[in-house]
């Protein structure tokens, strides 16, 4: 999860689509393209779990739009690991 935060500042979506799961990969980010394009401020990794080759990560992302006031992404995101690297598959936005 760390390494997808570090990737979405760095704004290295080749990296995010190489570790999204196939079945759910969207064709491009268009992150270089996002305007307003956030400014990232902090990730808080709240729990994960892990059951063979599936996994849960429940995660704070903070972020600012322009110079719009800071905002919150909470989502719990699920992977599997197949031939031994992790891919992202999902993520839902629980209720605040």
């Amino acid at each position: 999860m760390r390494s997808r935060y570090s990737a979405y500042v760095l704004k290295r979506e080749d990296y995010l689509l190489a570790t999204w799961h196939p079945s759910t990969r969207p064709a491009s980010l268009k992150l270089a393209t996002q305007q307003p394009a956030p400014s990232w401020l902090g990730l808080d990794v709240k729990r994960h779990e892990e059951d063979g080759e599936h996994a849960m990560v429940e995660f704070i992302a903070r972020l600012r739009y322009g110079g719009g006031k800071a905002q919150r992404m909470h989502e719990i995101s699920r992977f599997v690991r197949e031939q031994g690297r992790w891919y992202y598959l999902d993520g839902q936005f629980p209720e605040s």
